[in-house]
């Protein structure tokens, strides 16, 4: 679907009438010791919305950025998400309190399950039942899920007694999970799309290499005197997803936000969704395991 520029971009509505920026800095794989200044350069720009994560080692950086920027915290929407080491009821409650220590805040905007745990998935209902505590008691504003496909999806809706406000998963241009997004759309619940830009393919081998360099993206930049960038974005907020993409340079960091003053046609939209390669580039959510994957988060 196309949108009319004039139209406000900026804000998503979630299902319980919180409103989010729908764009928002990413901060995975950034060093501890850069990710304070990319959250100021972030905030300088003009964001209001940085995602984190307990796994990423860099919450208390993250709150420390927000802290130094001068920004009003209450005009920072903060997301982090809940390890799998840390599932459970009482396990998540702790990990609450130990992302909310590190990030320095009383409440977390949007706290979310990082991934399923096929293996062990009564433990991952347990960690959802515990964010549904939070947020009844007003520890946190929304909850969610990150890369949940639709059975993960399915069963936890089974006994949830508060519907995901978001499922955060890998989509971009080359790999853009249209299933679990309409699965996701049916149920009021918003895709917020990791590696909008690609970036998590650009070291993988096959026929496709960076979005970056996609002549049909680079040709549609052109005619917009945009960055190839600025146009996967633009193709996000355009289509109704949040994006957070991550970078570490504060002309970079300015450049992804400035994506609010132009259009994409419905044929620019639909050339883009044609890229699609059905090609993941992170890790298969079903082959995630505690042996696996599993390591404990320190205290704050």
């Amino acid at each position: 679907m196309s949108t009319d520029m004039t139209e406000n971009l900026t804000n998503l509505t979630l299902n319980n009438g919180l409103e989010m920026p729908a764009l928002g800095l990413g901060v995975f794989q950034t060093p501890p010791e850069e990710t304070r200044a990319a959250v100021e350069a972030a905030l300088g720009a003009g964001y209001r919305h940085i995602d984190t994560a307990a796994a990423y080692g860099n919450e208390r950086e993250v709150g420390e950025g927000i802290h130094r920027s001068g920004i009003a915290r209450r005009e920072v929407f903060v997301e982090t998400k809940i390890w799998i080491s840390d599932y459970g009821y009482d396990e998540t409650l702790h990990g609450f309190d130990t992302s909310a220590a590190k990030l320095g805040v009383d409440q977390i905007d949007l706290l979310i399950l990082h991934q399923a745990l096929p293996t062990d998935f009564d433990r991952t209902l347990a960690a959802y039942r515990a964010l549904e505590t939070l947020l009844a008691d007003g520890k946190v504003r929304a909850i969610g899920v990150s890369n949940f496909m639709v059975d993960h999806l399915t069963a936890l809706l089974e006994t949830a007694t508060v519907v995901p406000a978001v499922n955060q998963i890998e989509v971009h241009p080359y790999f853009q999970q249209r299933t679990v997004q309409a699965f996701g759309a049916d149920h009021g619940i918003l895709t917020q799309a990791w590696s909008p830009l690609g970036g998590i393919t650009f070291y993988r081998d096959g026929s496709h290499g960076s979005t970056l360099e996609d002549p049909v993206i680079g040709e549609i930049a052109r005619a917009h005197a945009k960055t190839p960038a600025q146009v996967m974005l633009r193709w996000h907020l355009q289509e109704g997803r949040s994006v957070i993409p991550k970078s570490t340079k504060p002309h970079r960091i300015a450049e992804n936000i400035d994506v609010f003053d132009f259009d994409l046609t419905d044929d620019e939209l639909a050339a883009i969704d044609a890229l699609d390669t059905d090609r993941r580039g992170g890790p298969e959510p079903a082959d995630i395991t505690l042996a696996g994957y599993g390591r404990p988060i320190p205290e704050a």
